[in-house]
C-alpha cells in the first residue's frame, strides 16, 4: 500500500494515517526497512531508537498535522529526550537529555514519530558531512562518489534516499540549503530568530544559525514552519510577525515581483556553466510567470562578511570544544583537524575581534537591505542565484583532516568558493531558499537560490510554491539511486 516513503511527501502520508489507510506503526516499519536497505550505502541515519518511537505511538501521538509520519532529527545541538546524540563529535558520544528543547517540543506536537538522528560534520562547520564519529562519510544518494552536502547532509541524504519524507536540519552558513541543492530537495532558511533556540541557548553563531527542514515539497516546509515559528520565553530578539502564516501564504501566488538575476558569484566571478544555465533557465521561468527579471547583483562587502563569519564560527566552535574537553588535551583522537584549527585560530584572535566581527555582520546586513529597499537602492523583491557554484563535490574534497581552518573556509577552491551564496543570508538574516530546478549532465542535482527582504518569508515561500506548481519538480523519479 504505502510503498516507498520517498515517493510521497509528509502531508500525503499524514493524510493516509488520518483516513485509517495506514497506521503509524506501519509507516515506522517502512522507514526502518528503508534504513536497513539503503543506509549502508549512504551512512546518513544514526542512533536509531525504535523502542522510543514505538512507545510514543503506544502512548498516543498528538493530533497535529503530521501525526504518524516518521521523522529524523539532525545530530547536532538539538536536545531531545530519549534520543541520544553524538553531536557530530567523539568528545561526548551518546549524550542523553532529560528534557526536550523548545523546538523539539514544537516538532513533537505535530505528531511526527521521531526514531533517530542524521549525520552532521563535527561542529557543523563543514560544507560536506564526513565526521569521524560515524565511521565514514555521508554519501549522495544520486551518486555515492559525491557529497550530500553539509552540515545537514545526513538529513538530505535520508530524504533523497526515501528513508523518510522529511527531516529536521539547521543552517548557519547554508547548512539546509546546500544539502538541499546537493540532493535535489527543497530547503528554506527563515528570517533570523523566526524559530526558537531555547531554553538552553539564546542564539547560535552570533544569530546567524537557525533551524529548518529538508523536504520534497513546499507545503511540508510551510506547515512545519507554522507549527514551530515564534520566539520562546527569554529570546534575545524576535523576527517580524507573520501576517498570515506560511501555509496560508502558499495558498495563492504572490504579487508579480521584481527579480534580480545573478548568474555569477555576488562579486562577479564565474560559476560552473551548467549551474549558470540552471539559473538562467529559472529566470526565464519566472519571466514566463509574469515576474520582471533583470540582471543585477548586490553591492555589498562580501569579503569582509566572509572573514567575519569565519571568525565568529571559529570562536563558537572553540567554545564548544573547550567545554566538551573538560580539561583534556586537544588531540587528534578526540577532535578532527578542522576543529583543532578552529580552536587555534579563535585563541589567536585579539580580545576585541569577536564583537568587531559581529559589527561587520550587522553592517553587511544593512548593505544587503539597501539592495531590497527602493528608498536606499534598486528595490528588488527577490535575488535569484545559484545555491552552489558547481554541482555536488566529490567525497573527500572537504574532509576535516587539515588544521588550516582559515584556508578551509576562505582559500582558493575551498568552502566559500564552492558555496559563495548561502552564508550571505545567514549574515544578513534574510529568508532564503534552495529549489531543485536543475540537473548536471552527469545526473547530479543543481539547486537554484531565491532570497527575499528581511521578514518577507511569506512572499518568498509563496513564490517557491508557484515555481513548484509550474515545474512540478517531483515529476522526476522521486527516489535517488
Amino acid at each position: 500500500m504505502i510503498g516507498d516513503l520517498g515517493a510521497r511527501d509528509a502531508t500525503e502520508l499524514a493524510g493516509l494515517v488520518a483516513k485509517g489507510e495506514v497506521s503509524p506503526d506501519e509507516l515506522l516499519d517502512a522507514a526502518l526497512a528503508a534504513v536497513e536497505a539503503r543506509n549502508p550505502a549512504i551512512n546518513a541515519v544514526v542512533l536509531v531508537q525504535e523502542e522510543v518511537a514505538r512507545a510514543e505511538i503506544r502512548a498516543g501521538l498528538p493530533r497535529g498535522p503530521f501525526r504518524g509520519v516518521p521523522f529524523l532529527i539532525k545530530d547536532l545541538g538539538l536536545e531531545a529526550k530519549g534520543l541520544p546524540s553524538h553531536n557530530g563529535s567523539r568528545l561526548d558520544p551518546g549524550k542523553t537529555y532529560a528534557a526536550d528543547c523548545n523546538l523539539m517540543a514544537r516538532m513533537r506536537a505535530t505528531g511526527v514519530v521521531t526514531f533517530g538522528r542524521t549525520t552532521s560534520p563535527e561542529g557543523g562547520i563543514g560544507i560536506a558531512t564526513e565526521a569521524a564519529v560515524y565511521g565514514g562519510p555521508t554519501r549522495n544518494p544520486w551518486n555515492p562518489g559525491h557529497t550530500a552536502g553539509g552540515s545537514s547532509g545526513g538529513a538530505a541524504a535520508a530524504v533523497a534516499a526515501g528513508i523518510v519524507a522529511f527531516a529536521h536540519g539547521s543552517d548557519g552558513g547554508g547548512s539546509v540549503r546546500v544539502p538541499a541543492a546537493s540532493c535535489g530537495l527543497f530547503g528554506f532558511k527563515p528570517t533570523r530568530a523566526r524559530l526558537p533556540d531555547g531554553p538552553w541557548s539564546g542564539e547560535g553563531w552570533g544569530g546567524m544559525a537557525i533551524d529548518g527542514f529538508l523536504t520534497r515539497s513546499v507545503r511540508d516546509t510551510a506547515v512545519m514552519l507554522d507549527a514551530c515559528e515564534g520566539a520562546d520565553a527569554g529570546a534575545p530578539y524576535y523576527a517580524p510577525s507573520l501576517a498570515k502564516g506560511y501555509a496560508q501564504a502558499i495558498s495563492a501566488p504572490p504579487r508579480r515581483l521584481r527579480v534580480a538575476l545573478c548568474d555569477t558569484t555576488f562579486t562577479g566571478g564565474a560559476i560552473d556553466p551548467e549551474v549558470a544555465a540552471a539559473v538562467q533557465e529559472a529566470g526565464r521561468l519566472l519571466e514566463g510567470l509574469g515576474h520582471h527579471v533583470e540582471p543585477a547583483r548586490p553591492k555589498a562587502d562580501i569579503a569582509t562578511m566572509m572573514r567575519a563569519w569565519t571568525d565568529i564560527v571559529a570562536v563558537g566552535t572553540a567554545l564548544s570544544i573547550r567545554q566538551k574537553l573538560k580539561g583534556r588535551a586537544l588531540t587528534s583522537d578526540l577532535v578532527e583537524g578542522i576543529g583543532r584549527g578552529a580552536v587555534k585560530h579563535a585563541e589567536a584572535l585579539g580580545p576585541l575581534r569577536y564583537l568587531e566581527a559581529v559589527e561587520d555582520i550587522h553592517d553587511f546586513g544593512r548593505e544587503m537591505a539597501s539592495f531590497f529597499r527602493p528608498e536606499t537602492g534598486p528595490g528588488y523583491d527577490i535575488l535569484l542565484s545559484a545555491t552552489l557554484a558547481e554541482p555536488p563535490a566529490r567525497v573527500g574534497r572537504f574532509s576535516h583532516d587539515t588544521e588550516d581552518y582559515v584556508d578551509y573556509r576562505l582559500g582558493p577552491g575551498r568552502c566559500f568558493d564552492y558555496s559563495p551564496f548561502a552564508a550571505v543570508f545567514n549574515a544578513s538574516g534574510q529568508p532564503a531558499a534552495s529549489l531543485p530546478l536543475g540537473w548536471s549532465g552527469s545526473g547530479l542535482p543543481i539547486g537554484v537560490h531565491l532570497a527575499a527582504p528581511f521578514g518577507a518569508d511569506e512572499e518568498l515561500i509563496a513564490l517557491c510554491a508557484e515555481v513548484e506548481a509550474a515545474v512540478y519538480w517531483n515529476r522526476r523519479a522521486a527516489l535517488a539511486g
